[in-house]
């Protein structure tokens, strides 16, 4: 995958649809919304894969950007427990994420129709996004993974602790629930008490990086307060197919909100690249 600066062809304002949905997985009930750009493109979808405390309002514009940009459609979906979708109990097992890549994911994928997606993954949505290119190597188009997690690191859970203290977390809670409603309480409670678990390896998967042959683009903030370069350092080695690393200075955790330009035009070359190569 080859980033080459500056997006071309359509602008990232073109006019998109978007549908709001639930998806039936199971047992249980999704919240989405689906992203139809104007004139675009029929496939592939991205698939947006939300961070640890996230939602479809979290990633606020730039789904609907990035699809305007490449005229491709995209899924957004939450999560059990987050946002509108069914709600979850405690505690969290330690393989929550490897459930998601291998279990959720493709049930998701099937609901909603969608073959060989571009997975957008955020922070845990990252790993899942990696962890199921991982299990499924043909089942995915490519993978654009911001402030992904492939091994737990002491400034990882350092952060954690940080924003569990007082009397900061109070505020940022309340914040949440404006997006998480009643769930919040619990969410919050199911990523600090799971990531600060005596252990806890959930998101380790350096061995597994290898099986990987769909073209990645892994970006990271230099100052990610919850993971250091060697994130992306340890996918631009591991990964078996086209990977290019983007590391970012001066930004944080939150790469596609903090330097929004910059990102959407490293992805919209890389899927100009991969649209031409089907």
């Amino acid at each position: 995958m080859t980033v080459r600066g500056a997006p071309s062809g359509r602008d990232a304002g073109d006019a998109v649809e978007a549908e709001s949905l639930d998806l039936t997985v199971g047992d249980l009930r999704l919240a989405a919304r689906w992203l139809r750009p104007a004139n675009g493109l029929a496939e592939p979808a991205f698939v947006f894969l939300h961070e640890a405390l996230g939602s479809i309002g979290q990633w606020k514009a730039f789904p609907e950007r990035l699809a305007g940009a490449c005229g491709l459609p995209g899924l957004i979906y939450e999560r059990q427990g987050h946002g509108g979708s069914s709600a979850f109990d405690l505690p969290r097992e330690n393989g929550y994420l490897r459930h998601e890549a291998r279990q959720v994911l493709p049930a998701v994928l099937a609901a909603a129709g969608i073959e060989r997606p571009v997975l957008v993954g955020h922070s845990d949505g990252a790993t899942i996004a990696l962890m199921f290119a991982a299990a499924f190597p043909e089942a995915v188009s490519a993978c654009i993974v911001l402030a992904p997690h492939v091994m737990v690191e002491e400034i990882t859970l350092a952060g954690i602790r940080a924003a569990d203290a007082e009397p900061g977390a109070s505020a940022l809670r309340a914040r949440l629930a404006r997006h998480h409603g009643d769930k919040t309480e619990v969410l919050w409670r199911a990523w600090a008490e799971t990531w600060l678990r005596p252990g806890f390896d959930g998101c380790e998967m350096r061995a597994d990086l290898e099986r990987i042959t769909a073209p990645v683009l892994a970006i990271q903030g230099a100052g990610d307060a919850y993971g250091s370069p060697a994130q992306v350092e340890e996918i631009a080695r591991r990964v078996s197919g086209p990977v290019e690393a983007l590391l970012i200075p001066g930004c944080g955790h939150a790469p596609h909100l903090e330097r929004q330009t910059e990102v959407l035009a490293a992805i919209t070359e890389s899927a100009a690249v991969l649209i031409r190569q089907r």
